[in-house]
């Protein structure tokens, strides 16, 4: 039997920070639907494995936490589509690239690996805290301390080329 007291919780994390959800989604796929149906596939993750938690406290991180698994699953789904798609549009394109400088922090932030993203998009895109952030990536707090020092000095390099 479940427990109605962390159905009831779940709902009101669910309801109350949706938009946190599908921005932490969205800032992983960059598409719309694509964000709308991790955030949907979380969402039943999270029903279907409630049972797997015993406090309620701790559904706020485990929620993100399945956000983060959830879209990071879906692009390395999207990557295996992508490569084939990108190999066969560059054979047939006979144009050159431009070879613009890109200072955008969005296209910045795509180049950095997921771990290094993970930080930076939960610790300055969702405010939260150091000591959320290795809760919900199940870090250490010094990990997650040095990931974020390494993912700046890497987005500062970055913008600088």
């Amino acid at each position: 039997m479940r427990n109605k007291n962390l159905e009831k919780v779940l709902s009101e994390q669910i309801l109350n920070y949706k938009e946190k959800y599908y921005r932490l989604a969205y800032s992983y796929v960059k598409n719309t639907d694509d964000a709308l149906d991790i955030v949907q596939e979380s969402i039943y993750k999270a029903i279907t494995s409630l049972d797997k938690i015993q406090n309620p406290e701790y559904i706020k991180t485990w929620f993100y936490r399945i956000v983060i698994n959830t879209s990071l699953d879906f692009l390395r789904k999207q990557k295996k589509i992508v490569i084939a798609d990108a190999e066969t549009l560059e054979f047939y394109s006979p144009g050159a690239n431009d070879n613009y400088k890109d200072l955008d922090l969005q296209k910045a932030l795509d180049n950095l690996p997921p771990n290094y993203r993970s930080i930076i998009v939960l610790r300055y895109f969702e405010d939260l805290k150091i000591e959320e952030i290795a809760d919900i990536l199940e870090l250490n707090v010094n990990t997650v301390k040095t990931r974020l020092y390494s993912a700046l000095k890497k987005l500062r390099l970055n913008m600088e080329e």
